[in-house]
C-alpha cells in the first residue's frame, strides 16, 4: 500500500494542477462574456471571482471589480493564496515531495510549467496580453497531463493522481454552471436573448466543449441542452457525470488493489446515485442551483473522506 503522505502528495499535486487550469479557463470565459456587453459592466468580472471562491479575499483588497484588478488578482497577486502562481507553486511543491513516485517526464514537465509561469507572470498582465498568457497556462498544464498518461504505470500512484484531477474538475464544472445561472444574467428578461445565448456559448468554450456540443446538437444552442450536456453527458470529459464515473473507477481500482472497502466508496456510490439516476427534467424540478450546491457539498465531503480513508496526513 502506498504511504499516506505520498498518496496525499499525488492527490493534491493534481488537484492544484487542475485548479490552476480551471482558474485560467474561468478567467477566459469571463473575459469573453465581458466582450458581449454593450456597455461597461463589472458583473462578469465580479462573477469570475465569486465562482472561483475568492470574493472575500478580493473585497478585502479592492473596492471595485475591473479587468486589470481581477486579471492580476487571479493570476499573480501575492495576497491571493489561490491565484495561478500560488497554485502552480503548490503543485510543484507536492511534486517535489513525491518525486520518487513520478516518472522523470512528469516531474520535468511540472517544473518547466512552474518556470514558464514565473516568467510569464513576472509583470502585470493586461487585457491585451491576457489571451497569450492563458493559452500558455493551458498548454503547459496539458504537457504535464500528457506526460502522466504517456509514462506512468496504471497503479495506485496513477489512481490517486487521477482522483485529485476529477474531484477538482467536478467542483469546477458545477461552480461554473451555478454562477452562470444565478449571477451572470443581469435580469430574467435576458433569458433566451442574444446576450444570454452568447454567454452560454462562452461557458461551453471555457470547458473545451463548444465543438463537441455542436456535433451532438447540430448547432442548437440553448441553456437546457447545454446544462444537460455539462451535467449528465458521460462522454464529455469535463461533465459532472464523467468526473463522477472516473472517481468511481479509480476508487474501485484502489479497493481491488488494497482489498479494503472504505467510507469513500460508499460516498461515491451515493453521489453517483444522486447525479446519474436523474434526467435533466428531474434536476430542474429540484432546482438547478439547489442540485449543483448539493453536488459541490457532497464532492467536498467525498474529498475529505478520501484523505481520511487513505491517511494522507498520517
Amino acid at each position: 500500500m502506498l504511504l499516506g503522505r505520498t498518496a496525499g502528495g499525488l492527490f493534491w499535486m493534481f488537484r492544484y494542477l487542475e485548479r490552476t487550469e480551471n482558474t485560467a479557463r474561468l478567467l477566459e470565459a469571463g473575459w469573453h462574456m465581458a466582450l458581449t456587453r454593450d456597455a461597461e459592466d463589472s458583473n462578469e468580472w465580479q462573477s469570475i471571482v465569486t465562482t472561483a471562491g475568492m470574493a472575500a479575499a478580493y473585497d478585502a483588497k479592492y473596492d471595485e471589480y475591473n479587468p486589470t484588478n481581477v486579471i492580476n488578482f487571479l493570476l499573480r497577486d501575492r495576497d491571493n493564496p489561490s491565484c495561478v502562481m500560488a497554485t502552480i507553486g503548490l503543485a510543484r511543491s507536492n511534486a517535489r515531495q513525491v518525486r520518487t513516485a513520478l516518472s522523470s517526464e512528469v516531474w520535468e514537465a511540472t517544473n518547466e510549467c512552474w518556470i514558464a509561469f514565473k516568467q510569464a507572470l513576472a509583470r502585470p498582465v493586461t487585457e491585451r496580453t491576457l489571451h497569450d498568457t492563458l493559452t500558455l497556462i493551458r498548454n503547459r498544464i496539458s504537457m504535464v497531463r500528457g506526460a502522466l498518461h504517456g509514462t506512468m504505470l496504471r497503479n495506485d500512484i496513477f489512481a490517486f493522481s487521477r482522483l485529485g484531477t476529477f474531484v477538482e474538475r467536478a467542483d469546477n464544472t458545477a461552480r461554473i454552471l451555478d454562477v452562470k445561472y444565478y449571477v451572470l444574467l443581469p435580469s430574467a428578461a435576458f433569458v433566451g436573448s442574444r446576450m444570454d445565448n452568447a454567454q452560454w456559448e462562452v461557458i461551453l468554450r471555457s470547458v473545451s466543449a463548444e465543438r463537441s456540443y455542436r456535433w451532438l446538437h447540430a448547432g442548437d444552442t440553448n441553456p437546457r441542452g447545454i446544462t444537460e450536456f455539462l451535467v449528465l453527458d458521460a462522454r464529455m470529459p469535463r461533465s459532472i457525470a464523467f468526473c463522477i464515473g472516473q472517481i468511481q473507477h479509480y476508487l474501485g481500482q484502489l479497493r481491488q488493489e488494497y482489498g479494503t472497502e472504505a467510507e469513500s466508496h460508499t460516498l461515491i456510490e451515493r453521489l453517483a446515485d444522486q447525479v446519474l439516476t436523474r434526467d435533466i427534467e428531474a434536476i430542474f424540478q429540484i432546482g438547478l442551483h439547489e442540485f449543483l450546491n448539493d453536488v459541490i457539498r457532497d464532492n467536498q465531503t467525498l474529498a475529505r473522506q478520501i484523505e481520511q480513508d487513505f491517511r494522507f496526513y498520517g
